[in-house]
């Protein structure tokens, strides 16, 4: 018996769980990606714009607010991708087992973290290595 045959695995049942919960959490953030998409591309071409006095100070302020809206986007669209790869884990068996000791992942930080691949023990452990 080699080592992946022995290795512990969340049941179909639990992993159905976590689907569920990983593909609502995978809408609203498709959701969120789509309001920041729109905030940063939207040129706002409106009329509260034509004040002079406001002019300079509001487009200084709608660069920052862009790209602080830019910054958000990409950190969602990474989200999304961690998110899709958890669906993957959970298609393939493997969901829940973390990445550098082979051990299960609590539920608790799966229901809280769900695309983390690393137990809390790794997590700190990896953070005392840096």
């Amino acid at each position: 018996m080699n080592e992946e045959t022995k290795r512990p695995r969340y049941t179909d049942e639990d992993l159905k769980e976590f689907k569920v919960l990983i593909e609502g959490k995978l809408i609203e953030a498709k959701e969120n990606l789509e309001l920041l998409i729109e905030a940063y591309t939207n040129t706002g071409n409106g009329t509260e714009d034509t004040a002079p006095s406001f002019k300079v100070l509001e487009e200084g302020n709608s660069v920052r607010s862009k790209e602080e809206n830019a910054q958000m986007a990409a950190r969602q669209q990474k989200f999304i991708k961690n998110l899709e790869n958890a669906l993957l884990r959970i298609k393939n068996k493997t969901y829940g087992i973390c990445r550098e000791t082979g051990n299960l992942i609590s539920k608790e930080r799966l229901r809280s973290v769900p695309h983390a691949t690393l137990s809390i023990d790794a997590k700190m452990s990896q953070g005392k290595r840096r």
